[in-house]
């Protein structure tokens, strides 16, 4: 099989594990992004086969699979956004936050506000909130009324007052 038609191959079974993923069925999404990485190995297959791993609480699992995405492909951002979310999620801030700012600079990457968003979680946590706000507004910059920054300017805004 040709490089060309593997990779269209590999793309189609990691849309089919993303329809699964989203409907819930995550050991079967892993199966096919298993399939495509097999056929092509993506950062999209990478990183999406972490996610499911982390919705089955193998958040080990689904750090190691955004370390081999971002081996795959440096510029993809995806995978480094979600290090840092598993970090966070872990109570792990300090190494979430590197993650994140690497998320912030990534070339190729969508939705851009995650990573403010995160950070602003993890500033929030650290209960440096000016920060934690700093981070939620440049989030509503690039995705103007975004509620869960909007809700959490709110909270962190009563703080201060």
């Amino acid at each position: 099989m040709d490089d060309a038609l593997a990779k269209r191959q590999a793309i189609a079974l990691w849309k089919e594990g993303i329809g699964f993923q989203a409907a819930g069925d995550y050991q079967r999404a892993i199966e096919f992004y298993s399939r495509s990485i097999e056929l092509h190995p993506t950062a999209e297959a990478f990183t999406f086969r972490g996610w499911a791993y982390h919705f089955l609480g193998r958040i080990d699992d689904a750090i190691a699979e955004c370390k081999r995405a971002i081996e795959v492909d440096p510029d993809f951002g995806n995978p480094y956004n979600d290090i840092g979310a598993y970090l966070l999620a872990k109570g792990d801030f300090e190494e979430a936050i590197g993650w994140l700012e690497k998320a912030k600079l990534a070339p190729r990457y969508e939705p851009r506000h995650f990573p403010y968003m995160n950070l602003g979680r993890v500033y929030a946590a650290k209960g440096m909130v000016m920060r934690a706000i700093a981070e939620f507004e440049q989030a509503l910059k690039i995705a103007p009324g975004e509620p869960t920054c909007l809700e959490a300017l709110a909270r962190l805004c009563a703080v201060l007052n």
